[in-house]
């Protein structure tokens, strides 16, 4: 490297540190905006959704084997592949109906919380937005 290179090297380097400083620097003085409030508006307007979104995967995940993504369709794909003599292909898909099936308990809580939520809204003043 010629010496007229290295020093605009070491200028660009010494201008992107510079810059650098003087960002973190005026990161750290400008806290972020804690929140005002708890949310409860937004929450009564996507209510609708929220409670659609939660039934369409409890009425997959309840559905038969025929439909995609429901516990009794992975449920034939494990014994498939455990008749098959797939161990490896058996484990991993009996750990993910694992997991699949912990979610029905999740959401029908959020069901059921979601059910309280929306009486709420109907009896204050948030959900008349």
């Amino acid at each position: 490297m010629h010496a007229r290179g290295k020093r605009l090297f070491v200028g660009i380097a010494t201008a992107a540190l510079l810059t650098g400083g003087t960002t973190a620097a005026t990161a750290e003085s400008s806290p972020a905006p804690t929140p005002t409030g708890d949310g409860a508006q937004a929450l009564c307007k996507r209510l609708p959704k929220i409670d659609n979104r939660i039934d369409r995967a409890l009425k997959r995940l309840d559905a038969g084997a025929g439909t995609r993504g429901s516990i009794a369709r992975l449920q034939q794909r494990v014994d498939n592949a455990k008749s098959a003599g797939d161990d490896a292909v058996a484990t991993y898909l009996q750990n993910r109906l694992d997991f699949r099936k912990s979610l029905l308990p999740t959401l029908r809580q959020r069901q059921r919380d979601l059910t309280d939520v929306k009486t709420w809204c109907q009896d204050s003043a948030e959900g008349a937005s």
